[in-house]
């Protein structure tokens, strides 16, 4: 696809345009609906500060058949995840806290239950011990920060920091909205700090706290996997403990349902910073793109964006991640490439989400880049995403070594 509108029929027009050399790509979206199953999505790459890939098409809402459309948005999981990890960046670039602090320092209470050791660094990479709380995180306790903070404050960790990694699948957002609000000079909740300090200055569609104005007709209703799906998708050390209420993952997942509970299609002014996050792809494609070429637009540091690229911090026992039964490399609110999943350059830094979306800044080849579908898919690699990835890498001629 060239640069040009409305290229392809696929039960609905898929829309939008590529540049020169990137009609891989485009091809790639075409083939997700053709071959792999799609049913709406959105892809969009930023290089080097120019977009060069904006594509959306398919249905927006199975049910009445309308299509998706150039501002739809859809809920990402955990791809929310990284765009929590820049405003925490953002912060740390701002000098309002620094990733080898002990997070007590900023948030006294926190030291409680033996947590007074814990650096910044290892609460948002995962290795705090704190991947789930003995009270669940119901709709009144996430709606009151002031309560919610009483709560993670007085929560017990479930081994000494660093020792281990552990999905903190929806706390870690809690936690790092709460150390945002002490560091803060207004004292913001991090989907505030994200909409003024990001959103509104980069002008992009996505929110960590969907506000009510936003009509349901932008909004695209997920269509969920079955379990069986989802467990033939997933790697079978993890299919066990998916099935065991009691079991760290399941535990960990606590809370990740609020995002969908609501009367609209998504739940309004609620934060769920881990998973929560509603937008477009072009959003994220844009948000990364900026901390890709350098952040100059947000006044990021080099020190900060120098943070991001470096590799993982080990713990003790590995990477091996005590919730998700893979090996996985997670650092300062982001997933990063490895061995095992070699997404990008190895300096790259970004987060996939349940269903297959997925977003992420390569400084290393100048690239913002992100996809949203809204059928959810079962794999934790998701092929229609690898696709479009791939796709893109071969249209800047970088090698195969960052196929997943």
């Amino acid at each position: 696809m060239s640069e040009r509108e409305g290229a392809g029929t696929v039960r609905h027009a898929i829309a939008g345009f590529t540049r020169p050399g990137f009609e891989p790509v485009s091809e790639a979206f075409i083939e997700n609906f053709e071959r792999r199953g799609e049913l709406g999505a959105a892809c969009c790459v930023y290089l080097r500060g120019e977009k060069v890939v904006d594509l959306w098409g398919g249905i927006r809402n199975e049910e009445t058949g309308e299509p998706w459309e150039e501002d739809t948005m859809a809920l990402v999981h955990s791809t929310t995840k990284g765009m929590a990890g820049l405003a925490m960046a953002l912060a740390h670039s701002r000098g309002l806290l620094d990733y080898d602090e002990h997070v007590s320092t900023y948030w006294p209470e926190f030291a409680q239950q033996g947590k007074g050791r814990i650096t910044v660094r290892q609460l948002l990479s995962h290795q705090a011990g704190l991947f789930a709380l003995d009270e669940r995180p119901v709709r009144s306790l996430v709606a009151d920060p002031d309560q919610l903070a009483v709560v993670l404050a007085r929560q017990k960790p479930a081994w000494p920091p660093g020792e281990r990694q552990a999905y903190h699948a929806i706390t870690i957002g809690f936690y790092e909205s709460e150390l945002l609000r002490r560091v803060d000079p207004g004292h913001r909740t991090l989907g505030r700090f994200f909409h003024e300090e990001i959103a509104t200055p980069l002008g992009i569609d996505f929110y960590i706290r969907l506000p009510e104005e936003i009509p349901d007709s932008r909004l695209a209703p997920l269509r969920t996997a079955s379990m069986l799906g989802a467990m033939v998708g997933m790697p079978l050390p993890l299919v066990l403990p998916i099935l065991n209420p009691r079991s760290r993952i399941r535990r960990a997942l606590l809370g990740s349902e609020l995002p969908a509970e609501s009367d609209h299609v998504y739940a309004r002014n609620l934060e769920v910073p881990a998973g929560g996050g509603v937008g477009t792809a072009r959003a994220m494609a844009r948000a990364y793109g900026v901390f890709a070429t350098g952040g100059s637009e947000l006044g990021l540091r080099e020190e900060t964006l120098r943070q991001l690229m470096s590799p993982a911090v080990r713990p003790v026992h590995g990477f091996r991640d005590e919730c998700l039964k893979v090996e996985i490399q997670l650092s300062l609110g982001f997933a990063k490439p490895s061995p095992r999943n070699p997404f990008a350059h190895p300096s790259a830094f970004g987060f996939p989400g349940a269903g297959g979306s997925s977003g992420f800044a390569d400084p290393h080849a100048g690239i913002g880049y992100a996809y949203i579908p809204n059928r959810m898919g079962t794999h934790l690699q998701d092929p229609r995403e690898a696709a479009l990835r791939q796709a893109m890498y071969r249209s800047i001629g970088e090698p195969d070594p960052y196929r997943a």
